[in-house]
C-alpha cells in the first residue's frame, strides 16, 4: 500500500468516524435497553402476553368479526386500521383511528384476549421504552430523522471498512493483538482501540448495515406500495375507496387467505385505506413456520366487500431484507444468551467510539502526517 493510499484511507476513517460519533454513541446507549425490551416490559408490568393463557391468537379463539365489533364498541366513531396476532399467546391487538388514513399520533392500540374475548384496555402511551425506541429510530423527526440516522450508519460502516484497511498493513509483520505497552499512554490507547475494533468488526458491520437498511423502511415500503401492491390490485385502479360500513366478514377473508397460503400463520391485517393495503382490500400478512421464514411476510389481498382472494405473492427482495434486518439488528431471534452477547458487543462499541474521540481530542500538531508515516513505515518493514 502506498503512502498516498494510506493517507486517503486514514482521512476517510478519521472524518467518517468524527462526523458520526455523537449519533452513534446515542444509538448505542438507546439500543442497549432495546435489546432487552421484552424483559423491561415484563419488569414494568407491561407484558400482556405473559399474563394470558390459551392457544395463540394467530391460530384459534373467538371469531375475528366478534373481536373487531368489541374493539369498535370501545372506540365509537372510529374505524379499524390494523389487527395483529400473537404466535405465543391469546393476545390480539386492534388499532383504530378516526379515518382509514389516520396518522400514527391519532391511532389507538387496544389489547384483547382472543381466548375469552375479554378487553384488556388500551396500550399505555408515553412510556420509557416508547421514548427510547422513538429516539433510537428517528430522533422524534419521522422520516427525515430515520434518513439522517441511516446516513450516520453508513458513515459507521465506512469508518469500520477504512479502519480494517489501515489495520491490515499495520499489523502485517506483527503478531495479531500486539499491544505496545512500553510506549506512551496515547499509543497504548490507540493499540487497544484498534484491537477491540478489529475483534468486534464483524458484529459492528452487521449492526451498522442492518441499521442502515432499517432506516430505509419508509422508502422501501412506499416502493412496494407503488410497485408490487399496485400491480396486484390493478383491476381496482380508479375505483372509489370502500366505505368502512361496507366491509365484509374478516373471518371469511381469513379463510380465503389461508386457503391460498396453507401452512403459514397470520401476523397482522391491514384494513382498507391504510398504508399497508388498498382502498378495497384486507391485506393479511402471513409469516413462515420456520425460525428464519417467521420473519418473512407474505401478503394475501382479499376483497373486503366480497371476501374473495385477489392475489397473494412474496414480497420483493429488498422488503425481505428489511424484515430480516430488524431482528438481527436487535439480536431478537436467539433468546437471552444472544441478547447478552449483543449487549456486551454494544458496550465494546461504546468503548471504541469513546476512545476514538479521546484520541482525536488529544492529538498534537501534525497528527495526520505522523500517523500516516507510522503506518507506512510499519507496512513497509
Amino acid at each position: 500500500m502506498t503512502r498516498r493510499s494510506i493517507r486517503f484511507w486514514f482521512l476517510v476513517h478519521k472524518w467518517s468516524s468524527l462526523v458520526a460519533t455523537a449519533s452513534l454513541l446515542m444509538l448505542c446507549v438507546t439500543g442497549l435497553p432495546l435489546v432487552f425490551h421484552d424483559e423491561i416490559d415484563a419488569a414494568l408490568g407491561e407484558d400482556y402476553e405473559g399474563a394470558l393463557a390459551g392457544p395463540p391468537s394467530a391460530s384459534a379463539g373467538r371469531p375475528l368479526d366478534a373481536m373487531l365489533a368489541t374493539a369498535l364498541a370501545e372506540r365509537p366513531g372510529e374505524v379499524p386500521l390494523f389487527m395483529a396476532f400473537s404466535q405465543d399467546s391469546p393476545l390480539l391487538t386492534v388499532t383504530t383511528g378516526p379515518a382509514p388514513d389516520a396518522p400514527g399520533d391519532a391511532m389507538t392500540l387496544l389489547f384483547f384476549d382472543r381466548a375469552t374475548g375479554a378487553a384488556l384496555g388500551p396500550a399505555p402511551t408515553g412510556g420509557l421504552m416508547d421514548f427510547v425506541l422513538t429516539l433510537h429510530t428517528d430522533l422524534f423527526l419521522g422520516t427525515p430523522g430515520m434518513l439522517f440516522l441511516g446516513a450516520m450508519g453508513f458513515l459507521f460502516v465506512l469508518a469500520l471498512a477504512s479502519g480494517a484497511v489501515l489495520y491490515a498493513p499495520f499489523m502485517r509483520r506483527l503478531p495479531f493483538g500486539t499491544l505496545r505497552e512500553k510506549r506512551s499512554a496515547r499509543v497504548r490507547t490507540l493499540d487497544r482501540h484498534n484491537l477491540v475494533g478489529i475483534v468486534a468488526l464483524g458484529w459492528m458491520l452487521v449492526v451498522g448495515a442492518t441499521g442502515v437498511i432499517n432506516a430505509l423502511a419508509d422508502p422501501v415500503t412506499e416502493s412496494w406500495q407503488s410497485g408490487e401492491l399496485a400491480a396486484m390490485t390493478a383491476q381496482y385502479a380508479g375505483e372509489a375507496p370502500l366505505a368502512p360500513a361496507d366491509y365484509g366478514s374478516l373471518d371469511a377473508a381469513m379463510a380465503a387467505a389461508k386457503a391460498a397460503l396453507p401452512g403459514r400463520s397470520p401476523q397482522f391485517i391491514g384494513f382498507p385505506g391504510g398504508a399497508w393495503s388498498t382502498g378495497h382490500h384486507y391485506a393479511i400478512f402471513f409469516q413462515g413456520d420456520r425460525p428464519l421464514t417467521s420473519y418473512l411476510l407474505t401478503p394475501a389481498l382479499v376483497d373486503a366487500a366480497t371476501g374473495e382472494l385477489t392475489d397473494a405473492r412474496e414480497m420483493p427482495a429488498l422488503n425481505q431484507a428489511l424484515m430480516l434486518s430488524k431482528p438481527l439488528h436487535f439480536g431478537d431471534y436467539g433468546g437471552l444468551v444472544l441478547k447478552l452477547i449483543w449487549a456486551a458487543m454494544t458496550l465494546l462499541t461504546i468503548w471504541v467510539l469513546w476512545t476514538g474521540l479521546l484520541l482525536w481530542l488529544r492529538r498534537g500538531p501534525g497528527h495526520t502526517e505522523r500517523r500516516v508515516d507510522e503506518i507506512a513505515r510499519v507496512a513497509a518493514a
